[in-house]
């Protein structure tokens, strides 16, 4: 089987195609980790489905390095090792992420874009109510994307209606 895409592709006919013929005692032979898997809970998963077939794998260029053959005691603990250390340093960039965020928080300041001037939102919306205008005029006029405005009227939609059930349940 050969195929020439990046394993950050997911469909990749040929490489799903090997996948299913493979048996017990087989050997895929790749050049670069980075074509078998699109990150590396991808690559660790296929690894795994090698290991249950009872497969092996042989990258020929491994982490910019030397070739690593699983079949072998030493590649089989260096292809785990890098793949724990990958782990590891993923994790380590989560943790530091949500500390930051939490620091953020902390001093006062809000993830997100900021809103749009409510000037702006409220023009927008009766441009848009007033049935006149396209979308794209009312984007030209107001500066306010078609997206952006689409969610104000969804929002005002759902505010509107908790409003509605509100009254009704006091009246009730």
């Amino acid at each position: 089987f050969q195929e020439k895409m990046t394993g950050t592709v997911k469909e990749r006919p040929e490489f799903e195609k090997m996948l299913s013929q493979l048996r017990k005692g087989d050997k895929v032979i790749i050049y670069d980790l980075s074509r078998m898997g699109r990150n590396l809970k991808h690559l660790l998963e296929i690894a795994e489905e090698f290991k249950q077939i009872g497969a092996d794998l042989k990258i020929l260029k491994f982490m910019g390095g030397e070739s690593v053959d699983t079949s072998t005691p030493a590649g089989a603990l260096m292809f785990s090792l890098f793949g724990a250390i990958a782990q590891y340093q993923r994790d380590q960039i989560s943790e530091k992420t949500r500390a930051g965020l939490e620091s953020a928080r902390a001093r006062g300041h809000k993830g997100g874009r900021k809103r749009k001037d409510p000037k702006l939102v409220e023009k927008a919306l009766k441009l848009y109510d007033s049935k006149e205008y396209s979308i794209t005029e009312i984007e030209e006029m107001t500066g306010i994307t078609r997206p952006t405005l689409y969610r104000y009227i969804k929002e005002r939609k759902e505010s509107e209606t908790r409003v509605s059930e509100l009254g009704h349940h006091k009246a009730g």
